[in-house]
């Protein structure tokens, strides 16, 4: 059982031998204490006074101990292993069950990679009845030593394991850059909100089903993006500009969107949206969320009503990479350092040059060529792959101070 005291107790033998640690680290799990200590001790004939006194303490602290003893060649092995080939696996869902665990580990040593550390992320679960199992997550993060002998086939049975199962498994280089991240770029529709907006507005104009259907095939990559946008746009012509006010108030905002953008922006994350959709709605999530950064189509009028057209360049997926460069070089920040979500087909170059890129319950195409994806649970889910703790998190939006 932990309890304080416990560590003091046993480094004090230590010392009155001047004992030096070369290693040390513990876990605690349900109130369960496992310590690990890699400690230098003098000759064999000289140890026994060392082991007898830790053996003593360990029983009057009612602890189970074991010593193992690591040859010099072990331990030289050991030290020049040191910052190489680390990962990240970060397995996410709205429960984590002993399968899922079972099988990413499969997964991994099939790759001869080493599990390191299991540390969990989410918080504790209340098993209560009246307990809201919508809103529940959980997170658990591997830390893996080894090189990748097959990325590609390391990623495939990841993303096959996550299509036949409700987890989301994200696998990353474990460098400074992950722990460094400075700017996030998001797709505004059906990422930032629930839907599309030009589906809405069709909606508004009766043509629904027509405008629809080209939005499935573009974000299918069935058809190119810009000429999916000027047959849509054409089927507006006539929609009186009243109706984005109507649209605007009712745009159903994703799950964890602002828990995500209010907790990056107290960490001084620069926040960009960079849409296919209409400038207009993504400058009410501007003023909504504190928006750094907004790139997207302006709709042209005449007389109050749509003219079918935009003014100026369609921001398509080639636009958003360049847009997500530009912003980056402002803000003297690397691409390693950006963050981008979507879920279409057009957000893949803006994905695929940032250094965490994430689809959002994206479509199969754009899940498969992504690096990350997220489709358990909501965009607050992106904390997690940063290495965020639920109660990190929650002591940071409670500061008054922000």
């Amino acid at each position: 059982m932990d309890r304080p005291g416990i560590t003091v107790t046993l480094t004090e033998v230590l010392a009155q031998y001047d004992i030096d640690i070369l290693d040390i680290g513990q876990s605690v799990i349900h109130d369960t204490l496992s310590l690990g200590m890699l400690v230098e001790v003098p000759t064999e004939a000289n140890a026994c006074p060392v082991f007898r006194d830790l053996l003593f303490r360990a029983h009057e602290l009612d602890l189970n101990i074991r010593f193992k003893p690591v040859a010099d060649d072990a331990y030289e092995h050991w030290v020049a292993e040191q910052g190489r080939h680390k990962h990240i696996v970060t397995l996410l869902g709205r429960t984590i069950r002993a399968e899922h665990i079972a099988r990413v580990s499969g997964i991994v040593a099939a790759q001869g990679l080493n599990i390191d550390h299991i540390t969990r992320l989410s918080g504790r679960i209340s098993r209560r009845a009246d307990a809201d199992p919508t809103r529940q997550k959980e997170c658990i993060e591997l830390t893996l030593s080894g090189p990748v002998a097959d990325l590609p086939t390391l990623h495939a049975g990841f993303l096959s394991l996550a299509q036949a199962t409700d987890v989301d498994i994200a696998f990353q280089e474990d460098d400074i850059f992950r722990r460094n991240r400075r700017l996030v770029c998001f797709d505004m529709d059906s990422t930032l909100i629930q839907c599309e907006v030009i589906d809405e507005l069709a909606l508004e104009a009766g043509v629904g089903p027509q405008v629809a259907a080209i939005t499935e095939a573009a974000m299918r990559g069935e058809i190119d993006f810009k000429e999916s946008f000027r047959r849509r746009l054409a089927l507006l012509e006539g929609m009186d500009e009243s109706v984005l006010a109507k649209v605007a108030d009712r745009l159903p905002i994703t799950e964890g969107a602002e828990r995500l953008i209010c907790n990056l922006r107290k960490l001084g994350y620069k926040v960009a949206i960079l849409s296919g959709g209409f400038t207009y709605f993504a400058e009410h999530l501007q003023r909504r969320f504190g928006v750094d950064y907004v790139h997207a189509n302006q709709l042209d009028f005449v007389n109050g009503k749509l003219t079918g057209k935009i003014k100026g360049e369609v921001v398509d997926g080639a636009r958003k990479a360049a847009l997500l460069r530009e912003i980056a070089e402002r803000e003297g920040v690397r691409l390693e350092q950006v963050i981008a979500v979507g879920d279409g087909a057009n957000d893949l170059p803006m994905l695929s040059i940032a250094g965490l890129g994430i689809a959002f319950h994206a479509k199969p195409i754009v899940k498969a060529q992504a690096r990350q994806s997220i489709a358990t649970v909501g965009l607050d889910g992106v904390l997690y792959l940063l290495g965020m703790r639920d109660w990190e998190v929650d002591k940071l939006a409670r500061n008054p101070t922000d």
